[in-house]
This record gives structure tokens, sequence and C-alpha cells, in this order.
């Protein structure tokens, strides 16, 4: 395959990668909680330079660039902003810190402070994943003991009784891996926030960080790249074509 062909074929190919991502940020913008994601490239060196049969910075036309690859996507955890709702079961994180919930046999993080009560008094996410408390147990209210309320420290209040909110911190974001349903897998050990740093907003949300103009202009002008790239392996097709039928008539 001619090099100008396989650089442009790798290069449409990365940034259709990235078109995905930069899709999906943009489907979530009105998701509560969603941390956007970034799709990182990375410059390849040269077909030879890969296989060994020339050294890196030669310098000679064996080492000359070889594109850009997709290499990644990684997790902008940038704040969201935080929006007042006056539900009670709505809470939101200003500062660091994410809410621990169980899934199945897993602790699983979220940013997503849009929680509901069942029927019989449990506080649990959309899906129906329990919210966990201090010592990992989930928030149980009662239906019947009358009103309750969440203190600036994530503490719920109901007759007489307090249940702590529990809200962790990984020692690295990195060691977060999105899990799906807005939840983030962590890979290690997570801390708990200690008390003067715990800040909780009781009847806001944190919403989507995704900002929209800012991902359309990235969806922009990678669509404007892919474009490119495949304008280039058209005209390298075209040239092909054209020495082969030289080739043919000669």
């Amino acid at each position: 395959m001619p090099y100008g062909l396989y650089i442009s074929a790798e290069g449409a190919q990365a940034q259709s990668k990235r078109l995905e991502v930069i899709a999906n940020n943009i489907a979530n913008v009105d998701t509560v909680g969603f941390k956007r994601d970034l799709a990182i490239m990375q410059s390849r060196y040269a077909e030879a330079v890969e296989r060994g049969s020339v050294s890196a910075g030669s310098g000679t036309v064996n080492d000359m660039g070889g594109g850009v690859q997709f290499r990644e996507t990684t997790t902008d955890f940038a704040p969201g902003p935080l929006r007042k709702t006056g539900n009670p079961t709505d809470v939101a994180l200003p500062n660091e810190g994410f809410f621990v919930v169980q899934k199945g046999q897993e602790r699983m993080l979220t940013r997503a402070g849009n929680f509901r009560l069942t029927s019989a008094g449990q506080l649990v996410t959309q899906q129906g994943y329990p919210v966990l408390g201090e010592g990992n147990t989930p928030i149980q209210l009662s239906p019947t003991a009358g009103p309750w309320t969440i203190d600036s420290t994530g503490a719920i209040h109901q007759a007489g009784t307090r249940q702590d909110l529990s809200i962790a911190q990984p020692a690295s974001l990195g060691d977060l891996s999105k899990a799906g349903e807005n939840l983030f897998r962590p890979l290690s050990d997570v801390r708990a926030v200690p008390a003067p740093q715990r800040s909780v907003e009781s009847g806001y949300l944190e919403m989507s960080a995704v900002q929209p103009t800012t991902e359309m202009t990235s969806m922009i002008e990678t669509s404007r790249l892919i474009e490119a790239n495949i304008n280039v392996m058209k005209a390298h097709n075209q040239m092909l074509e054209g020495l082969i039928g030289r080739i043919l008539k000669a």
C-alpha cells in the first residue's frame, strides 16, 4: 500500500473514533452528573521504525512521520454546574468526592445525586441501586416516622436518628473506570472524605459537565478532518489508477 494512502486511512480511522466519543458526550448533555470523555491521539513512528529496521530520529526518508493513531479514551472530571430543583431526594457535591452505591456485589461511585425513595423508604439511584451510608450500609428511612432532612454535611435526620451519606474519594481520579449507568468502578481503594471537607447541597443537582458549543465545534472539526483524509485517499487512488493505466498501455 502506498505510504500516503496508509497514513490517510489511519488518520480517517482515528478521527472516526474521536467522532464517536464526541457524539456520546453530546448525547449526555442533559445527563445528571455526567463527565465528558476525551479522545487521546498519539503520533506514530514510521513503519520502518516500528519494525526496527530504522532508528527513530535518523532523519532518513524511512524516518518520516507515521501519521496519527487513536490511543485511548480518558474522562474529564471537571465539575458540572449546580441546578436548584427543590426536590428533597436530590443532592449535589459542590466539592470533591463521590456518592457510594451498591450494584450487585460491587460498590460503585457516582456524582449523580438524583436519588429517589422506594415505597419501603430505601434511598436508591434512578436505576434502583441502594445508596450507601457510613459503614457501607444502605440508607433506610421510615415511611411512617415523619419528615426528614439532609444537612450540609450529608447527614440525614429523621425523628432523632442520623444517617451519614457515604462520600468517598479515590487516591487518584485516574483510578476510576466508567462502568455505564453514570457509575464509576474504583480500580484501587477509596477513602472516606474527611468530615471538615464534606459538603452537600440538598435540593440541588450537579448537571452534565458537557458544553454543547464546545462539543459541536469539535464535531465539525473532526468531520472535516475525516473528509480531508478521505479526499487524500481518493487522490492516491486516482494516481494509482493513472499509473496502472499507463503501464498497461506501454
